[in-house]
């Protein structure tokens, strides 16, 4: 039987997952880490918590399949993306605390330079929005911030990635400094029509072209690791972003299709195939993947809090105890909830783009109870998604299905009232490790386990199409309760 390892690295965990050539998961093993906050808007992770849950996680689904790793046909990495690390070439000791995607310190210096008309020439090379989301500013905070490190940096001492290259060079013992095309169109410093470090961009963000990884295709030949680390060397086949990895798994390969993750965040992406297509509504033209030497683009909306949402309210106002009192919770309440959770806690992503917003609860009365505040914490996912989704049609690309993934998709009442909202069809797949499972199937594609997309195509399937159903006096009027408190939170500075 032939399997495949897939690292997927997410933002509050490490997994790792063994799949089978039918894209099965045959063992998975998890382990969460450390969040630290040291200031307003601050997000950061340990580097080498990050590379130790993740190493013990691969050790562990060995284990349990009881194999070497000689017999893993290759290894897939996926990761959350724009996360920034730092680290000395010589000794591989991170120099600062990783910086988390969601981190808004650089947001003073972004709008710093959207005053001075950087903005347009970001988004023409990238496809991105200068926003503190985005990897330059969190590097160019690092080198300027740690004593010494500017200087070590030009000196050429240095070796800066996101998640997937830090793992890679873990994996590898240091031997190997790269990346893929998806993860390096997200760090703000690549242009997506050359396929290459911007030269431009990173004299404006003040990197050293020294620190930079390679750049390689999806599915690509990315070294092997250290026997040390795994017991055997064993090749890295793939690497993609979360979302990227996602869109894969989904197999929306074809110009049209389109996926959503519910994870931490939620991230919405359409296949828009070999065109950059240049949102004229705030969402981001992005990497889709890029197979031998052909890049697919696509367009993304990012929302930033989406399951942290349901995170909160069992772990910070403590609500709830588990995720899975949601389901009934909102059942009793129903979908005409007068209650709207908007989850800014670290800004507002696409559309909005707005890193001062705050989180607010609006539309509270005396008969409030906590069941109608988890409710509108589970509708505010579908709410931001509408946003996206009607950013998306904005700029001529009409969407009748979307695909779901991540750890929220198992919520029924979720997915229908997502459906209904959305007004269009909702297929959750019979495998919901789509994000794991894309990073496996590119590993597959490069090692030989896989001839061609095809073969992934076939091994899809849908557990659950949602339609909506809904009346479209509830529609609107739900969502336009739900815009006029985000209007509140957005002029309330």
């Amino acid at each position: 039987m032939t399997r495949i390892l897939a690292i997927d690295q997410g933002t509050t965990s490490s997994r790792a997952i063994l799949f089978d050539e039918d894209g099965q998961p045959r063992q998975i093993a998890q382990h969460e880490f450390q969040q630290f906050y040291p200031g307003d808007g601050w997000v950061e992770h340990d580097p080498m918590e990050i590379w130790n849950t993740t190493h013990r996680a691969c050790l562990e689904v060995l284990q349990q399949e009881g194999i070497t790793a000689r017999e893993v046909a290759g290894i897939g990495i996926t990761n959350q993306r724009e996360t920034t690390i730092v680290w000395d070439r010589a000794t591989g000791e991170p120099i600062h605390r990783a910086i988390v995607w969601q981190d808004r310190r650089t947001t003073p210096q972004c709008e710093t330079l959207k005053r001075q008309g950087w903005e347009s020439t970001l988004v023409e090379r990238t496809g991105l929005l200068m926003d503190p989301y985005f990897s330059a500013t969190k590097l160019g905070w690092i080198l300027d911030h740690v004593e010494g490190a500017r200087t070590r940096a030009e000196r050429g001492e240095l070796a800066l990635g996101t998640i997937d290259t830090w793992v890679l060079w873990k994996l590898t013992n240091g031997r190997v400094h790269a990346t893929d095309a998806t993860n390096a169109s997200r760090t703000a410093l690549f242009n997506i029509h050359e396929q290459k470090w911007d030269e431009r961009l990173l004299e404006l963000f003040r990197i050293p072209a020294a620190l930079l990884p390679d750049v390689q295709d999806s599915a690509s030949d990315f070294g092997r690791t250290d026997p040390q680390v795994l017991g055997e060397a064993v090749t890295v086949g793939g690497i993609a972003g979360d979302q990227q990895a996602s869109l894969f798994g989904q197999t929306c390969f074809e110009r049209g299709m389109a996926k959503s993750t519910y994870g931490t965040g939620c991230f919405l992406m359409l296949n828009t195939g070999s065109e950059a297509i240049r949102s004229e509504n705030r969402l981001l033209t992005t990497v889709g993947y890029r197979l031998e030497g052909q890049t697919t683009y696509a367009m993304e909306g990012s929302i930033f809090v989406a399951g942290a949402a349901i995170q909160w309210l069992r772990d910070g106002i403590k609500l709830i105890q588990s995720a899975d009192e949601c389901e009934p919770m909102a059942e009793s309440v129903g979908v005409e909830n007068p209650v709207y959770l908007v989850p800014a806690f670290t800004g507002l992503g696409a559309p909005y783009w707005d890193p001062h917003a705050r989180g607010a609860i609006l539309g509270l009365t005396r008969d409030t109870g906590i069941e109608d505040i988890v409710t509108a914490g589970l509708q505010s996912v579908c709410y931001q998604t509408k946003d996206l989704v009607r950013a998306i049609q904005n700029d001529g690309a009409p969407l009748e299905e979307l695909r779901v993934d991540g750890g929220m998709v198992v919520n029924n009442w979720l997915m229908q009232f997502l459906a209904d909202i959305l007004n269009v069809a909702v297929d959750r797949p019979a495998i919901t490790e789509t994000t794991a499972l894309g990073a496996a199937c590119l590993a597959g594609l490069q090692t030989g386990v896989y001839d061609g997309l095809d073969r992934i195509r076939e091994r899809w399937h849908v557990d659950r199409r949602f339609e909506p159903a809904m009346a479209p006096a509830v529609r609107e009027r739900a969502y336009q309760g739900w815009l006029d408190a985000v209007e509140k939170v957005t002029r309330s500075r």
